[in-house]
């Protein structure tokens, strides 16, 4: 599939995304030393949602639109955060201005975008900010060539478009090398779920990284059973902060609750795929 984030800006697979990494990155920042996030495929940082590719697919609609039509006394308080900085940024913010709007002075973003037109974009948005960095490059580059940051603590995201048929196995190896380089960060992988075997097979190789510390949170809108469609879509997440376990299950049931349509084979899942290191 062809997942480019201008046509799916706000969609439901956005919610999850950034809701979830809204909540690592926050994690993060509890303790006062300085955060490195290096976002891998990162667009153009933030999309009309009533003009272009977002307003032709319609996708936001079902995705934040209708988080953002609830009343905020009457949205779950797991999707607060999330929520109330889409309020506050607009127009819908992608990955790099969440990113932005939660780093403190001494933390940096280092954003990769290969598109000409969505780096253009980008680095215009950007250009005045010290902390963030706007990069032409591969995003399977960076993470030999970014890693690891002089913070020693930090976030990667990666989010690829899916546009080849090896991706899966492009993503299981990057998470190999940037765990290799940079093994104490946390690492967040974004895939969609069309049918079940792509997935499960990332899961395997995964767990056959000998990475440890893995877990897998999941979100399907309808049964995982058609490769033409988006059914629903997960993050692996590597070396989760502390509580993710704990916290992350509200805001899929919470996610689930708002954007499902009941459909038969919704649901959602929180895996772990590797345990902890002994004395983590």
């Amino acid at each position: 599939m062809n997942y480019r984030h201008a046509f799916h800006a706000g969609n439901f697979a956005d919610c999850f995304k950034h809701a979830l990494l809204v909540w690592l990155l926050q994690a993060l920042l509890r303790k006062p030393a300085p955060v490195f996030v290096l976002d891998t495929h990162a667009g153009a940082g933030a999309y009309d949602l009533s003009s272009g590719p977002a307003e032709r697919t319609g996708e936001w609609r079902a995705g934040i639109g209708r988080l953002l039509d609830a009343p905020p006394a009457e949205l779950p308080a797991a999707l607060g955060p999330y929520v109330g900085l889409v309020r506050a940024l607009g127009p819908y913010p992608g990955s790099p201005a969440l990113i932005r709007a939660l780093l403190r002075p001494d933390d940096r973003l280092a954003c990769c975008e290969l598109h000409p037109e969505d780096y253009e974009v980008l680095r215009r948005r950007f250009a005045p900010d010290r902390r963030v960095g706007v990069h032409r490059r591969d995003g399977w580059e960076a993470l030999g060539a970014l890693l690891p940051p002089r913070e020693r603590r930090g976030l990667v995201l990666i989010d690829p478009p899916y546009e080849n048929p090896d991706e899966f196995p492009a993503l299981a190896a990057g998470l190999r090398r940037g765990h290799a380089r940079f093994a104490g960060g946390v690492f967040a992988a974004w895939y969609p779920i069309t049918h079940r075997a792509p997935g499960r097979g990332f899961h395997q190789a995964m767990v056959e990284s000998a990475i440890p510390d893995i877990l897998a949170a999941e979100l399907w809108l309808r049964a995982p059973d058609d490769p033409a469609r988006l059914n629903g879509c997960g993050l692996v997440v590597v070396n989760p902060p502390f509580g993710f376990e704990t916290e992350a299950p509200p805001i899929l049931a919470a996610l689930r609750d708002r954007l499902g349509e009941g459909e038969p084979g919704e649901g959602t899942a929180l895996l772990r795929l590797a345990g902890e290191q002994a004395g983590r």
